[in-house]
């Protein structure tokens, strides 16, 4: 049985316009690898309703775990949690844990819970809460849906309290034979090991350097002796 899968559902329209760079995809990927989770997508959507109620019904189908970066914040333009909640039709509203979390944290910093940061407490019925120790306000789990901030340090805290309750499988390990040769060259080595080792994931990312043409060849799989022989295999032949 393999590993459980997952996707990513990014919001946002600062993404899309290019204003702001997302480091959570790559974040997410190396902890769901290191956790024996497989990232299999990643989709970006604006602002927009309709679109983000559609990819997360998509993705929620397809996928056993869906995580969702941005649009969960104190201002008109965070709508997330709402499509979450229309999205599996469920209630949502301000809920007496999320604001006993957030009058507390308010309290000590002496300012005032109003009701733009009241939004941050409204949270669908039936969703667990996502600890937040970075900025309090928390996330939410709706199903197989992980709901959390595009705040990168605190998108990192959120994953780091949610993957402790997701079991993984086995953890992806790799190897990369680093070799001078251009993609052209080799690509017939490594079609015919592709196919002698197709258990194992074999990526070719060329490059070039000081006006030569080289390649990273990464070999990805759960079984490390299989991986060895494939790059043993692979250097052999590549006379390396």
């Amino acid at each position: 049985m393999g590993n459980p899968t997952a996707a990513m559902l990014v919001i946002g329209d600062e993404i899309l316009s290019g204003r702001t760079r997302d480091a959570n995809m790559y974040l997410l990927a190396g902890e769901l690898t290191k956790h024996g989770v497989d990232l299999a997508e990643v989709r970006i959507v604006s602002d927009d309703r309709a679109a983000i109620i559609a990819a997360v019904q998509a993705l929620s189908a397809g996928f056993d775990h869906v995580f969702t970066s941005g649009g969960i914040g104190p201002t008109h333009d965070d709508i997330t949690a709402d499509c979450i909640a229309q999205a599996f039709g469920a209630h949502i509203d301000v809920r007496d844990d999320a604001r006993a979390l957030l009058a507390e944290h308010y309290a000590k910093t002496g300012k005032e819970l109003n009701e733009a940061r009241l939004r941050m407490a409204r949270i669908p019925d039936g969703a667990l809460l996502i600890d937040n120790p970075v900025s309090i306000a928390p996330g939410f789990t709706m199903e197989n849906v992980h709901v959390m901030a595009g705040v990168p340090l605190v998108f990192q805290a959120m994953v780091a309290s949610v993957l402790p309750t997701i079991t993984g499988g086995q953890p992806m390990l790799s190897q990369t034979l680093r070799v001078l040769q251009g993609e052209g060259d080799i690509a017939p080595t490594l079609g015919a090991l592709a196919e002698a080792y197709d258990d194992l994931s074999i990526g070719c990312y060329p490059f070039q350097q000081d006006g030569a043409f080289g390649a990273n060849i990464v070999i990805r799989g759960t079984e490390g002796k299989r991986i060895d022989a494939a790059m043993t295999q692979l250097a052999r032949e590549l006379d390396q």
